[in-house]
């Protein structure tokens, strides 16, 4: 069972601050759980952390335990259910100055000095009485939040709420109806306390919330020493394995020198299909369409259900013979515009992403197909520890050869100067570059390592998170049209900073409805609305014609003349480019 933690090295390395939570009521109080997030914070040691995690999650019953563990992983529920809160920092702002009473303007000016609105909330709002917030009255609110329809309505929820918090309550019911704590824990630092606890390998942890995937029922399977029987759930998104740039194909070479398997890099949308039998008790939370006899359901890399989004790939997918996926399957792959046997330019697949309806006009128009390049799951037998090379068997057995379900064609070489041609022939083919891909790799969930690589374009781009728009000019004079954008600091440093500035490279469309986000997500105003902070959320790929050390920007680097080439809906802020990345470009561009 979950229990003291008895790993001394824990316990040691939290001298200085205290582990034990000062009284706040019931141990299922909200108030308990923000304190020991407010400990969690105040250390920047990882075994503190989970000391004092441990020892918080160590006193709650079963249902407490798993509503906990989810909430610090920074999420109001699991994976497997399809319900988000979709509450914008615009909601939060009005529901927080219904609440404290406070001025609009002192808010947004406390907003910019703090940087987070939970941390507002606690400065602003008044002593409350004893804390009577349990972490079940939280789970409750929250489900009548996603409930509710109409913005009225959903601000009367979220104020309801408040009024009941205490000052610090309210600033981590904020920061988790936003999906980030800030507290220095991440699902992973989650599931290390959790193992520490049941005195169990992280692996263990990592493997059973990864096939159920909910992190509360991990631990509370823990706590029972009851991790032997979780099993595979399908229609809840697996993370993604990811590769890293390379440039040098000599490197290629030395880190694979038995051989490696090589793929065209697609240019569309990173996707997750899940495929199985209809079942007469199906959760009605699963995400996920019936279609034929058969649930289908498609997830994006921010690990998003996208199955509304490509109604033309629910048929396909639920025609394969049942033979075909038995129990259940997932396949891994990459969405493209597909005509005429050939790949089109994504530019035209963005005619269709963000829109809440596609008419059939726009759906005849621009045709999609579903690439597959690795499978998961299949019939009851995860995949995910099988070699690279075993699962392309798998793969190719499955005989996906439709014009909308297709297999990615998968090469094997042992020398890395053949790799030039086969870039360029891949660039012929409509396609970003080159995947290479260890023969024996095992497929690693949310991991970048250096078993798949990618071979970077031929033109210098970097993804990157809009921080601040501002009104345009010209015929785009009503519109937010200007992008200030930023960069992360590093790998393990997310704070954003600023590179570049860019008004060029959208439709009219995407302006439009970025224009309408940026309104709806703006922190602080300035110059009569013309220039708006806004939430760091929204992603773009930018090309540009060089890199050049700037005095204007705090990261010290701006990009000469950058233009727009798509908005990134498949890619999370979290895995935006970095300072580095920005440094090496310019050193590369000065030589």
């Amino acid at each position: 069972m979950l229990q003291e933690s008895q790993d001394n090295a824990a316990t040691g390395s939290n001298q200085g601050s205290s582990v034990s939570l000062e009284p706040a009521g019931e141990v299922n109080a909200f108030e308990r759980f923000a304190i020991a997030a407010e400990q969690i914070a105040a250390t920047t040691k990882r075994l503190a952390k989970a000391a004092i995690l441990g020892e918080y999650l160590t006193a709650l019953a079963d249902e407490d335990l798993r509503l906990a563990a989810r909430y610090f992983a920074g999420s109001p529920f699991p994976l497997s259910d399809q319900r988000v809160l979709n509450v914008g920092g615009a909601a939060l702002l009005n529901a927080l100055q219904a609440v404290s009473g406070a001025e609009r303007s002192s808010l947004q000016e406390a907003l910019v000095k703090r940087g987070d609105l939970g941390d507002v909330a606690r400065e602003v709002l008044p002593a409350a009485d004893s804390p009577t917030l349990l972490l079940t009255d939280v789970e409750k609110s929250l489900a009548t939040l996603v409930e509710t329809r109409g913005n009225k309505r959903k601000l009367e929820v979220i104020t309801a709420l408040l009024q009941r918090a205490t000052p610090l309550e309210a600033k981590y019911l904020i920061k988790l109806m936003t999906g980030d704590l800030r507290i220095g824990l991440r699902e992973g630092a989650v599931e290390d306390a959790i193992a520490r606890l049941a005195q169990e390998k992280v692996e263990r942890i990592q493997w059973v919330n990864m096939l159920t995937g909910d992190i509360g029922e991990a631990a509370v399977l823990a706590r029972h020493r009851q991790l032997d029987q979780a099993q595979m759930r399908l229609f809840h998104p697996i993370k993604f394995m990811l590769a890293s740039p390379v440039e040098d194909f000599t490197e290629i070479t030395s880190r694979m020198p038995e051989g490696f398997a090589v793929e065209d890099k697609y240019d569309g949308i990173r996707a997750q299909v899940h495929i199985a039998p209809v079942s007469d008790n199906a959760d009605p939370l699963l995400h996920g369409v019936p279609h034929a006899g058969a649930r289908v359901a498609l997830f994006s890399r921010t690990l998003d259900e996208i199955t509304p989004s490509f109604p033309d790939l629910v048929e396909p997918l639920a025609s394969l013979p049942p033979v075909t996926f038995g129990a259940g399957l997932i396949l891994d792959g990459e969405i493209v515009p597909y005509r005429d046997e050939r790949i089109l330019p994504f530019q035209a697949l963005q005619k269709r992403l963000g829109r809440k309806t596609l008419p059939e006009d726009l759906l005849r128009e621009v045709p999609v197909a579903f690439v597959a390049y690795d499978i998961l799951y299949r019939d009851g037998q995860v995949l995910i520890e099988e070699p690279y090379q075993a699962r392309q068997v798998m793969l190719a057995a499955l005989e996906l050869n439709t014009s909308a379900l297709q297999r990615a064609a998968s090469q094997q070489f042992t020398d890395a100067t053949a790799l030039d041609d086969e870039f360029q022939a891949a660039r012929d083919r409509g396609n970003e570059g080159l995947m290479v891909k260890h023969l024996q790799s095992p497929y690693k969930p949310g991991k970048r390592g250096k078993d798949w690589l990618k071979v970077k374009r031929a033109i210098a781009t970097l993804d990157v998170v809009v921080t601040a728009a501002e009104v345009g000019t010209g015929r785009r004079s009503r519109f937010l049209s200007d992008y200030t954008f930023a960069v992360r600091a590093s790998e393990d440093d997310p704070t954003l900073l600023n590179v570049g500035k860019a008004y060029s490279g959208l439709t009219d469309v995407e302006v439009t409805e970025l224009s309408n986000w940026f309104k709806a997500h703006t922190i602080e105003e300035f110059a009569h609305g013309r220039v708006r902070t806004v939430e760091p959320k929204i992603v773009l790929e930018v090309t540009f014609d060089r890199v050049q050390a700037s005095k204007r920007h705090k990261g010290g680097y701006a990009l000469r003349f950058p233009r727009i080439l798509r908005i990134r809906d498949d890619k999370p802020p979290e895995e935006i480019d970095t300072l580095e990345t920005v440094r090496k470009l310019a050193e590369h561009m000065a030589e």
